[in-house]
């Protein structure tokens, strides 16, 4: 059998999959069922673990002699990724000009639409980009702002955004303001977080710059009480003094079950190679509507006869083409899993990594226990021992975490649908022996 005919197979075997990960997760849906898992429902969901979710996990390659929690920095590949950037690069490989030509618009335009079909979102207001970074600096140095005009950020705002904004203020004269959301971050208060923002917006606010799942400690924004909250504001104010709500969203992307529209947000910033299980160098840039386009300038020129907003915005040039058209069988992959599977799955493990850390006396938890404010990130410091220094300790242990790089020192552990609750088990009993 050919290497195209492996990889067709295996897409084609998509809705027979779909079926049995439907069938396989009834009894975890219905445990985890909007409000998630707590430990006592675990005996359910371990049964659940010998249906979906072994499946799941043989599609990666994953080192089976780890328990990787790292989704939050970078995912391994599942097979049909792994077929599709093979299929694509040896076309490349074979016929380099004729592979191209015959096939970048067809195969850019389906990754536009199962982006937009897994967010709910329309393919014309869908931009490609290589990551979360590129996607912020190209949102933020294409908005149209005026000398004066001031942009809101969240005092713990990711480096990207920060960044990006203050090249943006540099350029164009704009100020930045920045707000604390929340002083502990495992005490967070999403009514307090929504006050404090608020309070701090003020008559040239043009931009809310906001991250939706904090990557340092786990803290999950409540954006969409935020954008109800603006649009109030936003009613009251004239077309060209209304506030843009743009949120860095790659924490919650592939981990929480709700559509663009259901967010609220106007735009929509996510690197597609963490919890969305796709290739290494890719990402998008999401508008809520058409007309939001004409706010923001293009900065990389874009190749081709673009047809749409989005694509305007699509950096042109040469890329890593195997890799960005393969990132529509991520969106395939993950639609087959289910996304309501996905999300109580992630929130289940989840929380019982949080409840086993509650227990350790010298651990302490940063991240808040309610899966309100909340996603998949979990985030601890042990008392004595650096984070650094634990991160290392763990990986000997065979655990994978990941020290914080910026904002809070913290170690950072991503629970997801790779993971079962014995390797959560082993990360508590490990890092209790530190």
């Amino acid at each position: 059998m050919t290497r195209e005919a492996t990889a067709e197979g295996t897409a084609g075997q998509l809705p027979r999959r779909r079926l049995l990960l439907g069938a396989a997760s009834v009894a975890l849906a219905g445990a985890c069922a909007r409000g998630g898992c707590s430990a006592s429902t675990r005996p359910a969901t371990r049964a659940a673990e010998s249906g979906p979710w072994p499946e799941v996990r043989e599609q990666f390659a994953l080192s089976p002699q780890l328990a990787h929690f790292g989704a939050m920095f970078i995912s391994s590949h599942p097979l049909l990724v792994r077929e599709a950037i093979e299929r694509h690069r040896r076309g490349l490989d074979e016929d380099p000009v004729g592979y191209l030509l015959e096939n970048n618009s067809r195969l850019r335009w389906e990754v536009i639409q199962e982006a937009a079909r897994f967010f709910g979102a329309r393919p014309e207001n869908v931009a490609l980009t290589d990551s979360t970074t590129m996607a912020l600096a190209l949102l933020y140095n294409g908005l149209r702002l005026e000398p004066g005009e001031e942009i809101l950020i969240e005092e713990r705002s990711y480096y990207s955004t920060a960044e990006s904004l203050r090249y943006k203020a540099e350029r164009a004269g704009v100020s930045i303001q920045r707000t604390p959301l929340y002083d502990e971050p495992s005490e967070a208060n999403a009514d307090e977080m929504i006050e404090r923002l608020f309070q701090a917006v003020g008559p040239h606010t043009r931009v809310l710059a906001l991250t939706w799942v904090h990557s340092d400690t786990g803290v999950k924004l409540p954006i969409q009480r935020i954008a109800q909250r603006l649009k109030e504001l936003n009613r009251a104010r004239s077309p060209a003094e209304r506030v843009l709500l743009c949120v860095d969203g790659v924490h919650g992307f592939g981990v929480e079950a709700v559509t663009l529209s259901e967010l609220g947000c106007d735009f929509f910033a996510t690197g597609t190679h963490k919890w969305v299980f796709g290739p290494r160098g890719t990402g998008v840039l999401y508008a809520a509507r058409a007309e939001l386009w004409e706010r923001c300038l293009p900065t990389i020129p874009a190749f081709g006869l673009q047809t749409t907003p989005g694509l305007e915005m699509t950096p042109g040039g040469f890329q890593s083409f195997e890799l960005r058209w393969a990132l529509a069988d991520a969106f395939r992959f993950l639609g087959g899993v289910g996304m309501a599977h996905i999300h109580s799955r992630t929130r289940e493990l989840a929380e019982a990594l949080k409840a086993g850390l509650s227990a350790l006396k010298r651990v302490k938890l940063l991240t808040p226990r309610s899966p309100e404010l909340s996603a998949g990130i979990v985030a601890f410091t042990v008392e004595g021992t650096k984070t650094g220094e634990v991160a290392r300790r763990l990986r000997a242990r065979q655990c994978i975490v990941n020290p914080s790089a910026y904002g809070v020192d913290s170690v950072r552990a991503a629970p997801s649908i790779l993971n079962t609750h014995e390797e959560v088990e082993r990360l508590v009993e490990a890092i209790a022996r530190l």
